[in-house]
């Protein structure tokens, strides 16, 4: 996909919507599973709220018309790669169209947990032809900052046993059969999720953070950046970045 400006499509633009119309903020929060997008999402939230602008997040698997089917084709294991990214970019589609756009429109910060980046990368891991999704997904806006939390697979396993004690079945990319042990598995899917996602860096102007930096270190830095990117300022209030 060619570089353009910020809320400009890609490549094919959704219909009847006119991107001179939205004048909110597109931020996206992009990384490998459980590298803490999530807890980023939600600090960068309380702090842009705190400073009195309306703020929206979304992320994958959330939307009204194909959230609950992600889930429950997940449940049974059984999804395709295929199958899997159209249904993805469906959710992200149908996302886009009905709650990102109309905030965006109404001028809201939109902070986004993973986007097409992800769907891509999960489809490349699993040997599908990247010209092929960057085709599928070029309905998607370009965001004005995509913060690429960035660490190595040592950092994730230990998040995921001292988070939550056991691997998941499509983290670990178990559909792709690198064998029995859910450890090693994740460790080899991680990796070509990372490999992808760095392979995005340059032509998506992904900015890079180290996400192996402390929580609260993390968030500054994310802070600082999106500082930069004059998000505005509500009525008599001034965005402010906490202090170490």
């Amino acid at each position: 996909m060619a570089k353009r400006p910020p809320l400009q499509f890609y490549s094919e633009p959704l219909p009847d919507v006119n991107t001179a119309e939205l004048q909110g903020k597109l931020i996206v929060v992009e990384g490998p599973d459980a590298v803490g997008r999530s807890t980023q999402i939600a600090l960068l939230r309380q702090w842009l709220e705190q400073e009195g602008h309306a703020v929206i997040d979304s992320g994958m698997a959330r939307s009204a018309l194909a959230g609950k089917g992600i889930q429950m084709a997940k449940e049974g294991n059984t999804l395709g790669p295929i199958t899997m990214t159209l249904f993805y970019t469906t959710d992200f589609a149908d996302r886009l169209e009905n709650e990102i756009v109309p905030a965006l429109r109404a001028g809201f910060v939109v902070l986004i947990d993973r986007y097409i980046f992800s769907i891509m990368a999960r489809a490349i891991a699993r040997g599908e032809d990247r010209r092929w999704i960057e085709q599928v997904a070029g309905f998607a806006l370009v965001p004005h900052a995509v913060y690429y939390l960035r660490t190595d697979v040592d950092h994730l396993v230990s998040r995921v046993v001292l988070g939550r004690g056991a691997f998941d079945y499509w983290e670990s990319g178990m559909d792709l059969r690198f064998g029995p042990d859910m450890y090693e598995s994740f460790v080899r899917y991680q990796k070509k999720l990372m490999k992808a996602l760095d392979a995005m860096v340059e032509p998506y102007e992904f900015t890079v953070i180290d996400a192996s930096q402390p929580v609260e270190r993390i968030f500054r830095e994310l802070q600082r950046r999106m500082v930069r990117l004059q998000l505005g300022r509500a009525p008599g209030r001034r965005l402010a970045v906490r202090k170490a």
